[in-house]
């Protein structure tokens, strides 16, 4: 008999999830629809009362955005990052258009506290 052995398979991106905190209403679908279960309620409570999403395990993440498509109050949306970089150390290009949308993502709460 022959054992086929499998190796891990190497992933060329890792997901990152961004969350407006003061969005969240706590339906929990983010959490009840997150493939990889990385997400759940905070025990901190946002300005509305409600305990918004938490990402507890970095690693585990895909960036599918199934979160961010079932969030009825747009409070929360992934992304995929490509696990490179370039020769410097610098972040790839598209390491850098997750930072600017992280920028965009703070811009709009602080829109939104105001």
């Amino acid at each position: 008999m022959v054992m086929a052995t499998t190796t891990a398979k190497a992933r060329k991106f890792r997901g990152e999830i961004f969350i407006a905190e003061d969005r969240c209403k706590e339906c929990g679908f983010c959490i009840e629809f997150c493939p990889p279960k990385v997400l759940e309620f905070s025990v901190k409570f946002n300005r509305h009362g409600y305990h918004p999403p938490i990402l507890v395990n970095e690693d585990g993440c895909t960036g599918c955005d199934l979160c961010g498509l079932y969030c009825p109050d747009f409070a929360i949306y992934g992304i995929r990052v490509p696990t490179t970089t370039t020769t410097a150390g610098r972040p790839s290009e598209d390491q850098g258009a997750a930072r600017d949308t992280q920028e965009e993502l703070s811009t709009a709460q602080e829109a939104d506290r105001n």
